[in-house]
């Protein structure tokens, strides 16, 4: 596989946390990365298969109201969510995967800054850490992994947490 060139857009809404964006993007590079160079999700991915150049998704940083929001105009829940994931690319039948000029827009990830904040202190670890850790959960959606089952979820976090250790600059 050749590697792709990975465009990460990103956006933050939330004023109380000034979030790294670029520093971030980086992060969520190399977390892509390594996904990418694990066979064992690569080929269980929605990539595989596929001809491309380029990958592309959005995220964006709000609070828990945008996404308490989000879940009840788009998916009829009535909850505030720490992270929504849009997976278009891989939610959409096989068939109708849109590619245009090798690129694939796999979706958004939407994180809610206040939410990981509280999170973080449940957990004991630093928001920075928590953030990334739901950034590394929103790309296994985006890839097309679920966690319907017990076995499902335990491959999806132990995917997050060896992603988070390879990245070497992530210092959260």
């Amino acid at each position: 596989m050749i590697k792709p060139t990975i465009n990460i857009f990103s956006e933050n809404i939330y004023e109380n946390w000034q979030v790294d964006e670029a520093k971030l993007i980086s992060i969520g590079r190399k977390i892509f990365e390594y996904y990418l160079a694990r066979s064992d999700i690569y080929e269980a991915s929605c990539l595989n298969g596929y001809e491309y150049n380029t990958i592309s998704f959005d995220i964006l940083y709000c609070d828990g109201a945008k996404t308490h929001q989000i879940n009840k105009e788009y998916r009829d829940k009535d909850y505030v969510a720490d992270i929504i994931t849009f997976a278009i690319f891989a939610d959409a039948e096989a068939d109708e995967r849109f590619i245009f000029d090798d690129e694939i827009n796999l979706g958004e990830i939407i994180l809610a800054l206040d939410k990981i904040t509280e999170s973080a202190k449940e957990k004991g670890v630093s928001k920075e850490y928590e953030l990334c850790f739901l950034l590394a959960h929103g790309i296994m959606h985006l890839l097309g992994f679920d966690h319907q089952t017990e076995e499902d979820y335990n491959f999806v976090v132990e995917a997050q947490k060896n992603a988070l250790n390879k990245v070497k600059d992530l210092n959260v």
